[in-house]
């Protein structure tokens, strides 16, 4: 028998890293698709203008967030009650892989190809964010407590890896500029790829799928499940639904929590927009085209990396709460800036020449642009890592799945508020900047919030 009062046994490191490999097969699909190759594609190539495309894409976004915010924590408590994660990673990992499969077909000009992008990119996000929910609720089996920092951490800044890899491949060799015929970096498109059909953003969907599905094999394969337990699956979830009840009932009795939950779900919210609209905003108000959006998606996803890399061990020092406060009046300062900052004027003050000829971000507002990204980029990742640190230290051992389903309801509960805002106020101003002021209140809001946390002592 184990003696309960012995120290808990943790999987070998190899484990750890395997888990980590989840973060960097599904990393691609926020990176190429959500944010630098596929998204500014669709404003520019398959919607009528950048602004409706803005308005568009908004509203996809805004209804996969209600999809998840509905069913997530349903979903975490059932898989508490019924043991492993993993068949629910494959499950909902298919649906991303199918989705993102599905946007070859959005072709420009051809009959409803802004119906099939926005329907398989809200059925691949769907599965993208239900597949890490399940994985994230692994986390607290891998490490002490004292070390989930830098594990979380690590897996982010594995994640931003995978991305910049990814998008270095779609745009150096795949994604190539209708005019010139040439990727990023002056090669004719690998597979024949057409660029005047744009087959290397339309191919970015593919790409992502297959990532996704030869990296995540090490999760599946290295990383030890939750047992399953001796019952049946219609009871399990039963029980867990119950459970559920109970959870959400108590936040009462757990302020810290409730608390936490609250942020994160205005602060999530307002940070995938901010990601969603980075690229579409780019070739919108600067006109900005495969080069400049690729170029600035690899500076960003750099500075990502390093920032979370960081982020972990500033987490185990001082503690997730400092790292999420410190992440969030960063943002605020940097999505200010890029309110102030159009064609014309850099930081509301400073006037600038319009972009075009004269080189690589040749104008001040577009080198102002770029270096308010690097900053949203370098805090980005700490700040996400952090909070499912600061989870699982205000999460209850045994329902950790559950709070796990709480945080991704938390963080798309009103997921389709905020894109859904930017997206009217992009439309009733016939303006991107006015679009993205409205997400400083949400940033605002979040760190007010957090300022109220206490958070628990480790050991």
């Amino acid at each position: 028998m184990t003696d309960p009062a012995s120290p808990p046994i943790w999987p070998p490191a190899r484990a750890r890293v395997a888990w980590m490999f989840f973060d960097w097969a599904a990393q691609p699909f926020f990176t190429l698709v959500t944010t630098f190759v596929f998204a500014p594609f669709f404003a520019a190539a398959l919607a009528p203008d950048a602004v409706t495309g803005q308005e568009l894409w908004g509203y996809a976004t805004g209804a996969a967030g209600l999809v998840i915010a509905l069913t997530s924590p349903v979903l975490g408590s059932i898989s508490d009650a019924a043991g492993p994660r993993k068949p629910w990673i494959a499950a909902f990992g298919a649906m991303l892989a199918l989705g993102c499969a599905a946007l070859w077909f959005a072709v420009p000009g051809a009959p409803h190809a802004v119906a099939i992008a926005l329907t398989a990119f809200v059925v691949a996000t769907i599965g993208a964010e239900f597949a890490t929910v399940f994985n994230n609720a692994m986390m607290p089996r891998l490490a002490p407590p004292e070390a989930l920092g830098r594990l979380s951490g690590r897996g982010w800044a594995m994640g931003y890896a995978g991305g910049l890899l990814s998008l270095v491949v779609v745009l150096g060799f795949m994604a190539a500029s209708p005019d010139t015929g040439k990727t990023v970096l002056g090669f004719d498109p690998l597979f024949g790829l057409d660029p005047a059909a744009r087959e290397g953003d339309r191919a970015s969907g593919p790409f992502s799928a297959l990532w996704f599905i030869v990296f995540v094999l090490p999760m599946f394969l290295l990383v030890p499940d939750v047992p399953k337990p001796e019952r049946p699956l219609g009871e399990a979830a039963r029980q867990g639904l119950r459970e559920l009840a109970a959870t959400i009932r108590g936040l009462s009795g757990m302020r810290d929590l409730a608390r936490f939950l609250l942020s994160n779900m205005i602060v999530a919210d307002g940070l995938a927009a901010l990601f969603a609209f980075a690229g579409i905003y780019g070739a919108g108000v600067f006109g900005w085209g495969a080069v400049e959006i690729g170029i600035f998606g690899i500076l960003l996803t750099i500075t990502g990396t390093i920032g979370a890399i960081a982020g972990g061990r500033l987490d185990d020092a001082f503690g997730p709460r400092f790292v999420i406060i410190g992440s969030l009046a960063v943002l605020i300062a940097a999505a200010l800036g890029i309110v102030g900052t159009d064609r014309s004027t850099a930081l509301f003050v400073w006037p600038s020449a319009a972009p075009g000829a004269g080189g690589l971000y040749a104008t001040l507002s577009e080198r102002v642009y770029v270096g308010l990204g690097l900053l949203i980029g370098i805090v980005a990742g700490p700040m996400q890592a952090a909070a499912r640190t600061l989870l699982v230290r205000l999460a209850p051992p045994e329902r950790v799945g559950q709070c796990f389903g709480l945080f991704a309801l938390s963080g798309k509960a009103t997921s389709f508020v905020g894109p859904t805002l930017v997206a009217l106020a992009t439309g009733l101003f016939d303006s991107q900047r006015a679009g993205l002021a409205v997400l400083i209140l949400f940033f605002a809001a979040g760190i007010v919030l957090m300022l109220g946390i206490r958070e628990p002592r480790r050991g």
